[in-house]
């Protein structure tokens, strides 16, 4: 879990457009990030095992 200041000055508009830092939005994680699902892979692995991430499904083979 990141601090909620560091979680705080990544949602403020950065003075350099390369200073944008993607966060999760549910545990503040900077590194492992999906943008497509805006969430880290730590946490992108918890929904879709549970089933709360629309069309994700554990793959087997």
């Amino acid at each position: 879990m990141a601090k909620t200041s560091t979680q705080a000055r990544a949602l403020k508009t950065p003075k350099f457009s390369t200073r944008i830092v993607n966060r999760c939005w549910k545990c503040g994680r900077k590194r492992g990030y999906l943008r497509k699902y805006d969430v880290c892979r730590i946490c992108f692995r918890e929904l879709a095992n549970s089933g709360q991430i629309p069309g994700v499904k554990k793959s087997s083979w």
